[in-house]
């Protein structure tokens, strides 16, 4: 199947958020670590309600999970574009992955500390 550029703004814009859909049903289908963290923001949405959290903490909580989201989506691309590359265990390729996943370390630390920072006065 030969690429086929779309120079109609319009109707690129459409595939071009066809093919985003279809990814994020991909990563959210077959990723186990992008389920997990799916799921913790689906939970996180319903805390919200229950809690009745500020719209700058749903602001916060948003931002947080989309966060660590986008940054898991794109470790996981690198990983699989590494794999594809380089099928075999491999020192460089291994660095590399393993600094795609200190960047989900750091967002999912980030979201973890608002999550608690929202959270928690609200059990105190």
């Amino acid at each position: 199947m030969e690429f086929e550029k779309d120079n109609s703004f319009f109707t690129g814009r459409l595939k071009s958020i066809g093919y985003a859909i279809k990814g994020a049903y991909k990563l959210i289908t077959t990723e186990h670590s992008v389920m997990v963290q799916f799921s913790i923001a689906i939970m996180l949405i319903i805390a919200g309600f229950i809690f009745h959290i500020s719209r700058e903490e749903w602001m916060l909580q948003t931002l947080a999970f989309g966060l660590v989201l986008g940054i898991e989506s794109l470790n996981t691309a690198v990983e699989k574009m590494a794999d594809f590359i380089h099928p075999e265990f491999h020192d460089r390729i291994g660095f590399i992955k393993d600094i795609a996943a200190g960047a989900v370390m750091f967002a999912a630390t980030a979201a973890i500390a608002v999550g608690l920072l929202i959270y928690v006065p609200k059990f105190l």
